[in-house]
Order: C-alpha cells, then sequence, then structure tokens
C-alpha cells in the first residue's frame, strides 16, 4: 500500500513538476526550459483572470458555507421538531453531483426561463435577475450554487461536534446566567476547532479544484469572466495541445493547496497535541 500510493501519487506530482519545465505539446519530451512555462502562465490574461476568480469564488464560498453551515446546525442543535427530516434536507444537496447542481442552478438563474421569467409572469415585470449573463456578477452566481450544496455538509459535521459538547457546561451556564450566543462563542467554538480545522480543509480543497459547477453552468463564460485554473489546465491539456503549460498550471494549484491546507494541519495538530498535553 505505501509503495502504491509513493508511485501513485508522489510519482505523479513529480512526473507533472518535470514535464511543466520542458516545452511538451502534444507528448512529453526530455527538453528542459526551466521556468520559461510557468513566465507564460502568468503573463497569460486568462490565467490571472481565472486565479482572481479563484481569490473570489474561494473567499465568498469559504466564509458563507462556515457561517451558514454553523448556523444551521445550532439551528438542529436545538432538538427542534422534525429534526432528521431537516438534516436530510439540508444534506441531500451534498449528495448530488456538482454536475447536477450546476445544470439546476443554470436553469434556475436561466433569465428566459427561470426565476426572473417566472417573476415576470406573476407580475413583477420589471424583475431583472440575470448575473448569470453578467461578467462583472457571474461569478457570485457559481458561489451561490456551491455553498446550496456544501453548506450541508459544514451543517453535519459542525453538528456532530455540538452533539460532543458537554451538557453540563450549558446547565452551568444557564446558572450562571451566561447568554446563549456567549457560551457559544467563548465556550463551544474554542472546543470546536479540530473539527473546524476538518471543514476548513475540506472547503478550501474544493476550491483548488473547483470545475465542474463551472463547466455545468458557464462554461467558464460569458467570454472567460467566469474561467477557473482547473477549467483553463483542461482546455489546455486536452483541447489545445499544450500539456507542458497545463502541467506548470497544475503544479501552481498544488502549490496553492498546500500554502492554504498546511497552517490549517499545523494547528489542527498543535490543538490535538495540547489536548494530550491536557
Amino acid at each position: 500500500m505505501a509503495l502504491t500510493a509513493l508511485v501513485g501519487y508522489l510519482g505523479t506530482v513529480l512526473w507533472t513538476l518535470r514535464v511543466s519545465l520542458s516545452s511538451a505539446r502534444s507528448f512529453p519530451t526530455d527538453d528542459f526550459v526551466g521556468l520559461a512555462q510557468y513566465a507564460r502562465l502568468f503573463t497569460n490574461e486568462r490565467w490571472l483572470l481565472s486565479m482572481q476568480n479563484l481569490a473570489v469564488y474561494g473567499l465568498l464560498f469559504v466564509t458563507a458555507s462556515l457561517v451558514i453551515g454553523c448556523l444551521l446546525a445550532v439551528f438542529i442543535d436545538q432538538k427542534v421538531r422534525g429534526e432528521g427530516l431537516l438534516r436530510t434536507i439540508f444534506l441531500y444537496p451534498y449528495a448530488m453531483s456538482f454536475v447536477a447542481t450546476g445544470l439546476v442552478w443554470q436553469w434556475l438563474l436561466n433569465p428566459g426561463s427561470g426565476l426572473q421569467q417566472a417573476l415576470r409572469r406573476a407580475g413583477w415585470e420589471d424583475f431583472s435577475f440575470d448575473w448569470i449573463i453578467d461578467q462583472d456578477k457571474v461569478i457570485y452566481t457559481v458561489v451561490v450554487a456551491a455553498v446550496w450544496q456544501a453548506a450541508g455538509l459544514v451543517m453535519a459535521l459542525v453538528l456532530a461536534g455540538l452533539r460532543g459538547v458537554d451538557a453540563e457546561i450549558w446547565k452551568a451556564a444557564r446558572l450562571d446566567g451566561i447568554p446563549a450566543w456567549r457560551v457559544y462563542v467563548c465556550i463551544v467554538l474554542p472546543m470546536l476547532a479540530p473539527t473546524l480545522a476538518t471543514v476548513g480543509v475540506l472547503l478550501f480543497a474544493g476550491v483548488v479544484k473547483v470545475f465542474d459547477v463551472v463547466v455545468a453552468m458557464t462554461q467558464g463564460g460569458p467570454g472567460t469572466a467566469s474561467e477557473v485554473p482547473a477549467k483553463f489546465i483542461m482546455d489546455h491539456l486536452f483541447g489545445r495541445a499544450n500539456i507542458a503549460l497545463a502541467s506548470a498550471g497544475a503544479t501552481v494549484l498544488l502549490l496553492t493547496v498546500l500554502a492554504l491546507v498546511a497552517p490549517l494541519l499545523y494547528a489542527r495538530h498543535r490543538a490535538a497535541a495540547a489536548r494530550g498535553v491536557a
């Protein structure tokens, strides 16, 4: 198993790195051009736009998924009636593929047949919601679709953490007259740090590899307004026969993942070590 992981993962990473340092087009070559592909990559306007879109998408997606997921978890943790049904409803979107999610939201946000058209037929003739065809706003529609799918997973993980909080803490807080919101902020959230770190890793990994929902909803359009790095890489790998440039993009994405995830994993390890010492 260790050998399989070493060859299958580390080997492919090293191979991708080697190809990114060559001038390969349709097939790998043995030449060496140094960082020329990376220089081309970061002077490519389409790549720079895709990275900008990824930053906007990542910030909004992670923040909204965490906030909405935590609020849903807190709501369900109050032992509301129909808890099992609510958990199923909130978690169901995560069971769908990103392609299905993208197609559903593409139809819903289509100005000619979705929400805008339905409300106009209902009497609001001046209602306009055409973000999916607006170059300045299309990336936000992708965020909405992705948050709709991911918030349920955050809810499930945080709810599991909340159910592990000792009931005596709540009893003591009520006796001392401490507001519930302050208990959550000052006591419960620090206790959920390992859970939130895990959630953060999953969300950040999802940000960097976002591809399916963009292709299903917008195909990277209008124009290249909703382009993301993964689509740029796939287009150059299969559509433009430039595997060296695509490999350079993939390597940059890998380094981005490491830069984002490593601090979270380190914080999680430190928290676990602190609990072990205590």
